[in-house]
């Protein structure tokens, strides 16, 4: 098929790519001996756009691979699938009895949608950029509402710019970027009121030259501190010497001295969510945007690793204050689904 599924060689690859943190995920979800579904394993298939190691698609990636290293489901996966091949691998994953079809469907909406009328007993939770519909009652939808995270992470990037310029480089002016980027801009005028954004799309979810290219404009412009929504913006800042807030994965290990902080996605509650209803027959139309909120388990700051004890004490108290306090639900980051524009 044109959509390539995994082959042994390549399934061994990835499992070895993402084998630790499939089973830290696990570990952290409990997912031991004791906890694994009395049901059978529930066959699963993953539908993917992108590689699975581009970083929104990795964490769905890594949550599958964790449900399979516990037990729970058996696992196989199309990736670099191309919007007009999407709803004919959609259908050959049901056809083939898969229980449960994930992937994300941003380009292909409403032909993916027309799949899954055709397919009742196949339950698809699918990324969009829409809210679920009861005339499609076997599909529930998702988004990385990661916002919380974003807004942390917003807060030190305010207290470590030294010009208040900062670069924000997006994919796609879409909803599920433009309210990450929106909740970050908010967190660092908490710590810079004074800060300006340039903020551009590359028109990608997958194109680190063009990312890259676009951050050198900006670093060009003044940009001290660039906001890594996409990767290759990172590599940018490595070269220039300016720092970064990475996006949806922990990238400090690859830019030690560049990012500070990222904002996390963990797709494990979602996925789990999921596996529960599928397994008990209630699966149905829903949104599954919700456990990707903080206090869901869903996103989290990742650790300051190589600049702890770099970023002022004042703003780490604030974060600690907000996640606190978001945790707690008595502070709400403001989902801003609008597209953002340089200010």
């Amino acid at each position: 098929m044109a959509a390539r599924k995994t082959d042994t060689l390549d399934i061994a690859r990835r499992r070895l790519l993402l084998g630790s943190a499939g089973a830290a995920a696990a570990a952290g979800l409990g997912l031991g001996p004791g906890r694994l579904f009395a049901q059978e394993q529930i066959s699963v298939a993953g539908i993917y756009t992108v590689p699975v190691e581009q970083q929104w698609v990795s964490r769905i990636h890594i949550a599958a691979e964790a449900a399979r290293e516990a037990g729970q489901i058996t696992y196989t996966f199309s990736e670099n699938t191309s919007n007009t091949d999407y709803p004919r691998v959609m259908r050959e994953y049901a056809e083939s009895g898969v229980k449960l079809i994930i992937g994300e469907i941003f380009g292909v909406e409403q032909e993916a949608r027309e799949v899954v009328l055709d397919y009742p007993e196949t339950a698809f939770l699918l990324g969009s950029s829409f809210m679920p519909d009861p005339a499609y009652p076997n599909l529930a939808v998702f988004d990385n509402y990661i916002q919380d995270a974003s807004y942390l992470s917003g807060i030190i990037a305010g207290a470590m710019t030294q010009t208040g310029n900062i670069g924000m480089v997006g994919g796609f002016p879409i909803p599920e970027v433009n309210r990450l980027m929106h909740a970050f801009m908010a967190g660092v005028r908490e710590t810079r009121p004074d800060a300006t954004f340039q903020v551009s799309f590359i028109g990608s979810w997958f194109d680190p030259p063009k990312a890259k290219e676009t951050a050198f404009a900006m670093i060009e412009n003044g940009a001290d501190l660039l906001y890594a929504e996409r990767f290759g913006v990172s590599d940018a800042a490595q070269e220039r010497g300016v720092l970064a807030i990475g996006n949806v994965i922990d990238t400090q290990a690859d830019y030690p001295d560049t990012v500070v902080a990222s904002a996390i996605w963990h797709f494990e509650p979602t996925l789990q969510a999921a596996l529960a209803r599928v397994a008990d027959g209630s699966f149905e139309a829903d949104n599954y945007g919700v456990y990707s909120f903080m206090k869901e388990g869903g996103c989290s700051l990742a650790p300051l690793g190589t600049f702890a004890g770099k970023v002022p004490q004042a703003a780490l108290d604030l974060v600690a204050e907000k996640e606190a306090a978001i945790k707690a639900g008595s502070f709400t980051v403001e989902i801003n689904d609008e597209e953002p524009k340089s200010s």
